[in-house]
């Protein structure tokens, strides 16, 4: 009978043990699979401090996005059901830009060349594939315009700036505030005089730097936390406020948390990612910049992206300072620019203004082989997305050189007007205008989607994604917005028409994250973009996770695509926290329109590193 009994529960142990086997399997699949538990983010960490990758999870791209998905409704279970929160010490992170990313990579990067100041992406399988949280105490941001002077303390916890530069009036730190009176290194008494003195040293009519509206857009080489730029906006000047991300490392996001137009950037190895001819006044007080090394290289960028006519001014002790090595720099430079053809507009205190030519004809008057030389024809001075620096000189074109100048109209009348480079990427006057129109229609067809949401001020940063011919961003003229305008590798030629109507932007390949701090835009605008990088067969997951990034809580993102790729990034707002408003429509067709197209619009919610995971 023992026997018999042995014999009888020997299988119901087994079965009550593989029962509980699979039953605990069940679970840990239900939970891992629905959510993502917090020992799960600790022991991935671990992993990848020994195995040297980032703490991401589900490894490359995950999930999938191809059009054959869109088109087979039985495969919408493969939509992710969370997508997981990243570690609060990630708050700041720009993957591209991340030095520690490339230290664990062992880049080799030239320090004096400022290389490892560039973009240096992740490779697929080190991307991170989870949501910024904000920092403890963030708070939804202080609008413009009292946001110029003050922002929260809590949502750019860094006060290092504020201690290192508050002899010179760069920041003070005021309870849960930070706060800017305007001033810099070499403007203590704060930017706004400073700039009326630029003026002044130039000869303007009534001391503006606008000089009725022929100064428009201005490129502020390491601008600090950009107060230049943010004094010049009252003038109609928009600068485009340029400092990478070094030794004082949040600067930048200062500028864009107070609303000021900027971004990361650095005169290094590479272009910057601007045509040619876009700036009419380059700018650079005391940026600490070596502007001789390698044959001027750095001083012939400047000349590549200034357009004819234009000045440099430059604030800095190699304007007026005697001591022999002062003197030795500033007759080297002075050389250099001789050569280059400029002049010296004014020099005054501590500025020191120079003006490039109008025209090509000082070039071919100089003796043979004069250095630098002109750049040879087969360059094209408006490729600039991962294309080297060249120490040469840039000529201007037949059109330019003849007509002894950029041919643009002043401020406001250029934002309207068509381009005289138009016919360099092959559009109509006719066409340009048409485009406008259509845009201004669709701008007011979007603010009456989004009605209930705007608040006065409460939309500031704007990015458009797909830039085209700027049309998005002249609709929004009468708006107290500014607008970075972004154009994807493949449209780059267009960037042009953009700086001609007195607009700022940048090149961008969208298969890659953009450099910029998280939280840093209001408004983002998506124009067949989706469409775009699923062509190239790049991760439209991978897109919304940075766009969530950059993204401010309560922030607004417009898409406007195919209605399948919609409907496909429709089921992933949950998991993104995009659910506190959505509105979905069917817009007219207009010339514009790629087939059957939707508009979506949604708002991303205010949510704590320590809040639950939302599952779908």
């Amino acid at each position: 009978m023992k026997q018999k009994i042995e014999q009888i529960s020997t299988p119901k142990l087994l079965r009550y043990f593989l029962v509980g086997i699979i039953s605990v399997l069940l679970i840990l699949s239900l939970y891992y699979g629905s959510s993502f538990a917090p020992g799960s983010r600790k022991s991935d960490e671990a992993a990848s401090r020994r195995y040297g990758s980032d703490p991401v999870f589900g490894g490359s791209s995950r999930y999938g996005y191809r059009a054959d998905l869109l088109k087979d409704e039985s495969r919408l279970l493969e939509f992710p059901k969370t997508i997981p929160i990243c570690d609060l010490k990630y708050s700041e992170l720009i993957p591209c830009l991340d030095r520690i990313l490339n230290y664990q990579l062992k880049l080799k990067v030239n320090l004096s060349l400022m290389e490892h100041y560039e973009r240096h992406c992740p490779p697929p399988e080190r991307r991170y594939n989870c949501l910024i949280p904000p920092p403890v105490g963030y708070k939804i941001p202080i609008r413009w315009p009292a946001s110029r002077d003050e922002v929260w303390k809590a949502n750019i916890p860094h006060t290092h700036l504020a201690k290192e530069k508050q002899d010179q009036h760069w920041m003070v730190v005021d309870g849960d505030k930070i706060k800017f009176p305007g001033g810099g290194t070499h403007f203590h008494d704060g930017a706004d005089k400073y700039i009326i003195g630029l003026a002044q040293m130039l000869k303007f009519p009534d001391d503006k730097l606008h000089n009725g509206g022929n100064i428009r857009n201005v490129l502020d080489v390491g601008c600090g936390v950009a107060s230049f730029g943010a004094y010049l906006l009252p003038l109609d000047i928009i600068a485009m406020s340029l400092a990478p991300n070094d030794v004082h490392e949040n600067q930048i996001q200062f500028a864009l948390e107070r609303g000021i137009p900027s971004t990361l950037g650095v005169l290094g190895t590479k272009r910057l990612p601007y045509p040619s001819r876009s700036f009419e006044l380059a700018h650079c007080s005391r940026c600490r910049i070596d502007w001789l090394q390698r044959d001027g290289i750095l001083l012939l960028e400047l000349d590549r992206v200034l357009r004819p006519g234009g000045y440099f001014a430059y604030s800095s002790p190699e304007a007026y300072e005697k001591d022999p090595e002062n003197l030795r720099i500033w007759n080297a430079m002075s050389n250099l620019l001789k050569r280059m053809c400029w002049r010296v507009a004014a020099k005054k205190g501590q500025t020191v203004i120079w003006a490039k030519p109008v025209s090509n004809s000082c070039y071919f008057k100089r003796e043979p082989g004069t250095q630098p030389p002109l750049c040879s024809s087969g360059d094209d001075p408006d490729a600039t997305w991962n294309v080297l620096m060249k120490a040469c000189i840039s000529p201007y074109s037949t059109k330019m050189h003849k007509e002894k100048g950029s041919g643009l109209v002043p401020w406001p009348r250029r934002l309207t007007a068509a381009s005289p480079r138009l016919e360099e990427i092959g559009v109509s006057p006719e066409e340009f205008h048409e485009d406008s129109r259509i845009w201004n229609f669709r701008v007011i067809e979007y603010w009456e989607l989004m009605k209930i949401l705007v608040e006065k001020n409460f939309i500031r940063n704007v990015m458009d994604m797909n830039s085209n011919l700027g049309g998005f961003a002249a609709a929004l003229k009468d708006k107290d917005v500014w607008l970075m305008n972004v154009a994807p590798v493949n449209m780059s030629a267009r960037l042009k028409i953009i700086y001609d109507r007195g607009l700022i932007g940048t090149v961008h390949d969208w298969c890659e994250s953009f450099s910029t701090y998280p939280r840093t835009y209001d408004l983002l605008h998506a124009w067949m973009v989706f469409s775009e990088i699923e062509e190239r067969g790049c991760s439209a997951e991978d897109l919304l996770i940075d766009m969530d990034r950059i993204l401010r809580p309560h922030g607004i993102v417009i898409i406007r695509d195919k209605a399948s790729i919609v409907q496909y990034i429709e089921k992933l707002l949950v998991a993104l926290r995009w659910d506190l408003f959505k509105a979905l429509v069917e817009p007219r067709n207009d010339a514009l329109s790629a087939g059957e197209e939707r508009v979506l619009v949604v708002r991303k919610k205010l949510w704590k590193w320590n809040a639950p995971v939302v599952t779908m």
